[in-house]
C-alpha cells in the first residue's frame, strides 16, 4: 500500500551551513519548508560542527544579523582589519587595511563549529519546519508538477513543487535532475589546522603564495591562528604524518617568523581541493546552491560566502513572487529563471577569481613570477584597485541580495 506524502512548497536536500541558513531565511515566507540532512549536529563526521575556519564577509555578517544568529557567532569571530599577501621567497607583496576603506573589518573568521552551532540552534525553534535530521534522501523522481523525494530511515515520502540541492559538490540531487558539472583537480591538499604562537592574533590575515599552492594564516578570536596550509597530495601525506613538534618545525620554515615561535598545534585535517561548477544552476523543479552549485578552492575566502549569496538571493525570488501572487508556483520555470539570472554573474566573476590566482601564482613559466610580483607591488600603490578588492566582502558583481545589504525580504517586517 503506498503511503500518501507529505506536501511542501521547498524541500531543501542538505542541511549544513549554506542549506540551514536558507531553511531560516524562508521561515517567514509562510512557505511549507522540509530540510532535509543526513548527519546529526553533534556527530563527529558533521562538517558544519568541525575546527575549519571560515571567513566571513560583512554581506555575510548581514545576512546572519538578518537571521537572528549573528548575536550568538559573533563573541567568537575574529575581525580581519589588515590583509597582507606575499609572494613566497620573492618581493612581491600588498597590503589592505579596512580602515583605509571606511570598514571595521573586511570579514571576520569563525570555525565552522560555532557557525553551524547557531544556525541549528536557531532551527530547532521553527515549529513549523519540517526537519529531517538525520535522514539521507535515498531517491528522487522528477515530476512536471512535483518532484518526490524519498528519505531514510523511514518517514512518508516529500512531494514539492521546488527541491533545492544544498548538498555539497557530489551532489545527489544535482545528479538526480541531469544537471552535468565540470570538475578540475588541482592536485592540491589543504592541511588545516589552529596554531598557538608566541605573537597572539591581532587582525592581521596573511596570504602567502607558494610554488604549491596558497598558504593563509588568519587570526582567530582567541589570538591563536588558523592555518591553511597548501601542498601537493605528496607533501600532504608527509606533513599529516609528522609529529606535532616536527609539524611546527616545519611550518616555521614555510611561514617565517612574522607572528613569532609556533607553539602549539591542535589536531590536523587534510581536505583535497578541487574546482566544482555546474554547468547551470537549475533544472525542472530544480535549483542550487552552495557547494552543489560551486565548490571553489579555499584562495581569498570566497566559497561559503558566494554559497550564501546564493541562498539569500533564492530567499528573494520566492518572497517576492508570493508578495505578488500567494498561489505563485514556486519550482516554475519563470522563477527559476530569474534566480539564475541574478546569480549570473557574481558566481562566474567569483568562480574566475579564485580559479585565476591559484593558476596565477602557481605558473612557474620564465617571466611569470616577475610580471606576478610587479603587479602585487602596483596593486599595492593603487587606492583604487584596493577599494575593487574591499568590494567583494559584498560581492563580486550583480544584484547584492538584501539580506546582504541589511534589508528584510519583501514583504517581510524588519526585526
Amino acid at each position: 500500500m503506498s503511503v500518501d506524502a507529505l506536501r511542501v512548497d521547498v524541500a531543501i536536500v542538505g542541511g549544513g551551513l549554506v542549506g540551514a541558513s536558507l531553511a531560516l531565511a524562508l521561515e517567514p515566507t509562510g512557505l511549507r519548508v522540509a530540510l532535509i540532512e543526513g548527519v546529526a549536529p553533534e556527530a563527529a563526521v558533521q562538517p558544519s560542527f568541525d575546527d575549519r575556519t571560515t571567513a566571513l564577509g560583512n554581506g555575510t555578517r548581514r545576512v546572519f544579523e538578518a537571521l537572528g544568529v549573528w548575536s550568538a557567532i559573533a563573541p567568537a569571530a575574529a575581525p580581519i582589519r589588515h590583509i597582507h599577501v606575499s609572494d613566497a621567497g620573492r618581493y612581491g607583496f600588498a597590503r589592505l587595511e579596512a580602515a583605509e576603506h571606511g570598514i571595521d573589518a573586511f570579514g571576520y573568521v569563525v570555525t565552522n563549529r560555532v557557525l553551524g552551532a547557531a544556525l541549528q540552534q536557531r532551527l530547532s525553534a521553527l515549529t513549523a519546519l519540517e526537519l529531517r535530521r538525520p535522514a539521507r534522501c535515498s531517491a528522487v523522481t522528477l515530476g512536471p508538477d512535483v518532484v518526490r523525494l524519498e528519505t531514510t530511515p523511514t518517514a512518508p515520502p516529500l512531494q514539492a513543487r521546488l527541491v533545492v540541492a544544498a548538498d555539497g559538490a557530489n551532489s545527489l540531487v544535482r545528479s538526480a535532475a541531469g544537471l552535468p558539472a565540470e570538475i578540475e583537480d588541482y592536485q592540491q591538499v589543504a592541511v588545516v589546522a589552529h596554531v598557538a604562537a608566541a605573537r597572539a592574533a591581532s587582525g592581521i590575515a596573511y596570504e602567502r603564495f607558494t610554488p604549491d599552492g596558497p598558504f593563509a594564516v588568519l587570526p582567530l578570536h582567541n589570538g591563536h591562528y588558523g592555518v591553511v596550509w597548501t601542498l601537493t597530495p605528496q607533501a600532504a601525506e608527509h606533513v599529516m604524518a609528522l609529529p606535532d613538534a616536527e609539524y611546527l618545525a616545519a611550518l616555521q620554515r614555510a611561514f617565517g617568523w612574522r607572528i613569532g615561535r609556533l607553539e602549539r598545534v591542535g589536531q590536523r585535517s587534510a581536505y583535497p581541493l578541487k574546482l566544482t561548477r555546474a554547468s547551470v544552476v537549475t533544472g525542472s523543479r530544480v535549483a542550487l546552491i552552495g557547494n552543489a552549485a560551486q565548490a571553489l578552492h579555499p584562495v581569498a575566502g570566497q566559497g561559503f560566502n558566494l554559497g550564501l549569496r546564493d541562498a539569500a538571493t533564492l530567499a528573494e525570488v520566492l518572497a517576492e513572487r508570493c508578495r505578488q501572487d500567494a498561489a505563485v508556483d514556486v519550482g516554475s520555470d519563470a522563477v527559476l529563471a530569474e534566480f539564475a539570472a541574478r546569480r549570473s554573474s557574481d558566481r562566474d566573476g567569483v568562480t574566475r577569481l579564485t580559479d585565476g590566482l591559484v593558476k596565477l601564482f602557481g605558473d612557474t613559466r620564465p617571466g611569470v613570477p616577475l610580471l606576478r610580483d610587479l603587479g602585487l607591488l602596483l596593486f599595492d600603490l593603487s587606492p583604487s584597485a584596493k577599494q575593487a578588492m574591499s568590494r567583494l566582502s559584498w560581492g563580486f558583481s550583480g544584484q547584492i541580495p538584501r539580506l546582504a545589504r541589511g534589508l528584510p525580504l519583501p514583504g517581510v517586517k524588519s526585526a
